[in-house]
């Protein structure tokens, strides 16, 4: 029976980053006694409420288990505070949809190999790919000296090279990913923090 006198949890949000996901809310603050939380969610496909993997639990912070990791799935979450046999009203999220609300980070640099005239750059993208996903890096890269001109490349490589660089000059580059996925969903991701390199001498 949902009491007028405990709060209902606030702040509310999902949470998505490279498609992991979880539910976070404020905790609801009593003067005694332990505030527990129980999360249910629903799909779009069926109407009714499910548990998560956390019923009853003291922290203010749940991630989806592995049965709603399907990407395209459209899922509603539910959380309501106890005390005792105290519970306070339910409170839902919006719809989410992790292909379109995760925020995907940047690819990882793995190794940067400068020859006299190109940057030999190796990533491993931010996330496990799925069937159907697009992927493409999108490269700026800019000399120290004169930052204000950004050049750009478009790759699908995790192996790839920044070419007709000047010699023994400081290049810095910034990548970031965009997924693209079926029908024609585009993700774009954030830029990966400047990394800078001296090409040698020929």
């Amino acid at each position: 029976e949902s009491s007028p006198h405990l709060p209902a949890p606030s702040d509310v949000v999902v949470y998505s980053y490279n498609f992991h996901s979880l539910l976070s809310w404020s905790p609801v603050k009593v003067d005694r006694g332990l505030v527990l939380y129980t999360v249910h969610f629903k799909t779009g496909a069926f109407n009714h409420w499910d548990e998560m993997n956390c019923t009853r639990i003291t922290q203010t912070k749940c991630s989806f288990p592995w049965s709603l990791k399907q990407r395209r799935w459209t899922v509603v979450l539910r959380v309501r505070a106890e005390l005792g046999e105290v519970t306070s009203d339910w409170v839902e999220t919006d719809p989410f949809v992790a292909e379109r609300n995760t925020i995907i980070g940047p690819p990882k640099v793995n190794s940067v190999n400068a020859s006299s005239n190109s940057l030999l750059i190796s990533v491993t993208p931010p996330f496990g790919s799925e069937v159907g996903d697009f992927l493409e890096y999108h490269v700026s890269y800019w000399e120290n000296a004169t930052s204000t001109t950004k050049k750009e490349m478009k790759t699908r490589n995790t192996l790839f090279k920044i070419e007709s660089l000047n010699e023994l000059t400081l290049y810095c580059f910034s990548i970031q990913v965009e997924l693209t996925t079926y029908p024609d969903l585009r993700l774009i991701g954030l830029q990966s923090a400047p990394e800078c390199h001296r090409t040698i001498i020929s």
